[in-house]
């Protein structure tokens, strides 16, 4: 029996307004509020609120043998919550069907694996308690930012008590074997590894609406079939949930494809879906991935590139976590909000100089004209959020000099 275990990834980054040199020290609003809504209430209404009905209806039709598996940022809930309050009853609703999984990730969607231990734990800890909050179910799953993995990473995952982890198939890490297995972490291997099969997901999430493409139009049973002919147990199809009414428009068909493709996956009488959970325990691990570099599923390198590629990304980075002693030492929750936003990888994805098909894809999602209108923007918010920062610090330590000095007397 070949399990088939489709996961989508939910993410909406805090987008930054215009953010000019003369602002520094004058205005500390640094989000676009009117574009974040606008964008939220565009993308609810072409995706999530379709989507997350016909994955209902779906569910309901199949009798609960249609299954399937989410990750939602943080920074995507609290925009659900204040624009898009009826998105998120949705995705309650799809919860208690006890069809869906909800998997745990970073809470904004940051690239703190890269950074340190202390911050990534902070964050997956955070993100945890919000989906615990929000659907009723410690994640046990784990989904890093991107698909962001290494052994290293891994090992910290474990380490937290998450049991599966997922990551991109890149053949570079594989070489001949079939990202269509359950793996190992190598240091590890009490976590199991599942890889996204990316030619299969990218059919879907890329190639749908593409009418040069030798196999358009894309049908439920081709699908099925392709799906079949792969060899291995668990056929992983993981893609951004923005997929489906956003980036693939209605009018492409994608909606009836989903709307088909349950039935022409079960018809074939040897396949099955399931959650991540249950797909990771579907089969028996087949050996050990060993991937001492860290990889992703971002562009053609399969890399880290794609945000922390060049010497603007790495000075934004480096100097976003400089700030992370300060930051600590202050505990006020509206500047760890702030921190917590800026660390989003989509500001540092905007920063990109990549060219060709990958440069392409980065246009596509970048709001600035420029790689470097991106990163001048960023670092004069930053610059503000510093400057608050010592003046928040210098204040609270007078404060306390003071109860130091009416407590001697």
């Amino acid at each position: 029996m070949k399990t088939v275990n489709l996961y989508f990834q939910v993410h909406q980054p805090w987008r930054l307004k215009v953010y000019r040199f003369f602002n520094i020290g004058k205005d500390h609003n640094y989000l676009d509020d009117f574009t974040n809504r606008a964008i939220m209430q565009k993308v609810a209404r072409q995706c999530y609120l379709p989507m997350n009905a016909l994955l209902l209806n779906l569910i309901k039709e199949h009798k609960g043998a249609f299954k399937c598996s989410f990750s939602i940022t943080g920074t995507a809930v609290e925009q659900f919550r204040i624009y898009a309050p009826e998105v998120l009853d949705s995705f309650r609703a799809l919860a208690e069907t006890g069809c869906v999984e909800f998997l745990a990730e970073t809470y904004s969607h940051s690239l703190a694996s890269l950074s340190s231990k202390e911050d990534f734990v902070e964050q997956v800890k955070l993100h945890s308690k919000m989906i615990k909050e929000e659907f009723g179910k410690k994640p046990v799953a784990f989904r890093n930012t991107e698909l962001i993995y290494s052994d290293q990473i891994g090992e910290m995952v474990a380490a937290l008590g998450f049991k599966t982890i997922l990551a991109e198939g890149a053949k570079h890490v594989l070489g001949w074997k079939s990202p269509d297995y359950v793996y190992t972490n190598a240091i590890d291997n009490s976590l199991r590894v599942l890889l996204r099969n990316y030619k299969l997901s990218d059919d879907i999430a890329f190639r749908f609406s593409n009418q040069g493409w030798d196999q358009y139009p894309l049908t439920a049973d081709k699908f099925a079939g392709w799906v079949k002919e792969s060899a291995g147990e668990v056929v992983n199809l993981f893609m951004d949930y923005e997929t489906f009414g956003e980036h693939q428009k209605a009018t492409t068909g994608i909606f009836d494809f989903v709307k088909a493709l349950p039935a022409a996956i079960l018809s074939q009488g040897d396949m099955k879906f399931a959650t991540v959970s249950e797909a990771a325990k579907a089969a028996q691990p087949i050996g050990v991935l060993h991937c001492p570099h860290v990889m992703s599923w971002a562009d053609e390198e399969r890399d880290v590139t794609a945000w922390l590629g060049n010497e603007l990304q790495n000075e934004a980075f480096s100097k976003l976590y400089a700030l992370k002693d300060k930051v600590k030492a202050l505990k006020n929750a509206d500047y760890e909000y702030v921190w917590n936003f800026m660390q989003t990888s989509d500001h540092f994805y905007y920063m990109a100089t990549k060219w060709l098909s990958d440069g392409d894809v980065h246009s596509y999602f970048n709001p600035y004209g420029s790689s470097y209108e991106a990163f001048i923007n960023y670092m004069n918010v930053l610059a503000d959020f510093e400057i608050e920062l010592d003046k928040a610090l210098a204040a609270k330590t007078k404060k306390s000099r003071s109860k130091k000095e009416t407590a001697t007397a």
